[in-house]
């Protein structure tokens, strides 16, 4: 049975931003997951709901900062941003993508994020404009937010009672719980072969009872129970660097560790990471015959204008940018028209200039400034786990 978790996951990637709320958050009492934090951040941002986007991205960054999770650090300061942006703090907005672009200089979108924000940071009036000024903290105040109804409405800072807690004597029970079963203190390991990866949580005298893990194709989320009341440890890999198969995985409790062997649903590739960058959509449970299981990445009547190393193969630039169906560039309809108008409405050194760099970098780089461009040759920076190869027609 999928947990709440993994059905809020499910319910965005669907569109269904309302279910999406209500499972993740659902599955946000057992333990504030960065990266489910992230998600419903996304979810009320496609709602227009900005308040409570920026509050759970806020959320987003303590959470993964307290894990030191780098890459998710990265993506919460980017969700800070877009919900930022949707609030009309376009200063603010621009600051978050900089820090998202310290994290994790290859976040999805972060490119076209950065050009949207900066042009509408010059349309609002540039340094001078109220919008532009900016007032967020690299590392935020925790946000408590105060549901009313089903709609989750009414989102507010309570320093007070922060202050409160800080202030307030820690339960007896955590006078008495061992160091490495405090969520901080808890860390994992990995290793792999060709055929599975394996990843050991260290932590001690876990009831084997107590221990969720869930697996499915493109994602792993493992929960058990901490000593201290109501307190839970959350582990959750989504997406994964590669598909899974979920009905040969496993795992295993001892009294030092919690062992999760992740079978690779294609044996031999090597993973660079945990985590990758793109969704693994789960495919049937029956009738998995090949048509059915692969898709040609590219439909193309005309040869490709440029080559590239992204992962969906070559693109040509003006179907990229003239077709109303492609969804590879941005995430939200509304980026996705941005970028289209302004290689539109774009003079003809700005359009040279975006040739230029994306064909010399073989598609990893992006630039609208002809004096920048023209002086210089734009070397091809592949994703972390690829290796660039010339292209051929």
């Amino acid at each position: 049975m999928a947990s709440d978790a993994a059905r809020g996951k499910t319910a965005l990637d669907k569109g269904d931003y309302p279910a999406a709320v209500t499972h993740l958050t659902a599955a946000l009492k057992s333990s504030q997951s960065p990266l489910w934090l992230i998600q419903r951040s996304t979810a009320y941002q496609r709602i227009k709901e900005y308040d409570l986007a920026l509050a759970d991205a806020d959320n987003a960054v303590l959470a993964a900062v307290s894990r030191s999770r780098r890459e998710l650090i990265g993506t919460s300061q980017f969700r800070r941003a877009v919900a930022l942006h949707g609030l009309g703090r376009f200063g603010d907005a621009r600051l978050c993508l900089n820090w998202c672009n310290k994290y994790n200089e290859k976040e999805k979108g972060l490119t076209i994020w950065l050009a949207k924000i900066k042009q509408d940071y010059e349309d609002a009036g540039g340094d001078d404009a109220e919008c532009n000024k900016t007032t967020v903290k690299e590392i935020p105040d925790k946000v408590e937010q105060v549901n009313t109804g089903e709609q989750n409405k009414g989102v507010k800072e309570n320093k007070d009672s922060v202050a409160k807690q800080a202030k307030a004597p820690a339960p007896a029970v955590a006078a008495t719980q061992t160091r490495t079963q405090t969520a901080k203190d808890i860390r994992h390991e990995w290793y792999q072969s060709t055929s599975a990866v394996t990843i050991e949580i260290l932590a001690k005298g876990l009831p084997k009872e107590s221990v969720e893990v869930t697996f499915e194709e493109g994602s792993l989320d493992v929960n058990f129970p901490l000593l201290a009341p109501g307190s839970t440890y959350n582990f959750s890999l989504n997406p994964l660097f590669s598909r899974i198969d979920p009905a040969k995985s496993s795992f295993r409790v001892t009294p030092h560790k919690v062992e999760i062997v992740l079978q690779k649903s294609t044996p031999g590739p090597k993973w660079s990471s945990l985590e990758g960058t793109e969704n693994i959509q789960s495919t049937p449970s029956t009738d998995k015959t090949p048509a059915a299981a692969t898709k040609p990445q590219t439909e193309t009547t005309t040869a490709p204008a440029y080559p590239t190393s992204s992962r969906t193969g070559p693109k040509n630039w003006e179907k990229v940018l003239g077709d109303e169906k492609d969804d590879e560039i941005e995430e939200d309809d509304e980026v996705n028209g941005f970028f289209k108008k302004l290689y539109k409405d774009a003079d003809p050194d700005t359009r040279r200039a975006m040739v230029k760099s994306f064909q010399e970098s073989n598609g990893t780089s992006l630039s609208t400034s002809w004096g920048d461009v023209g002086s210089r040759t734009f070397e091809t920076k592949p994703p972390e786990g690829l290796e660039a190869k010339k292209w051929e027609s």
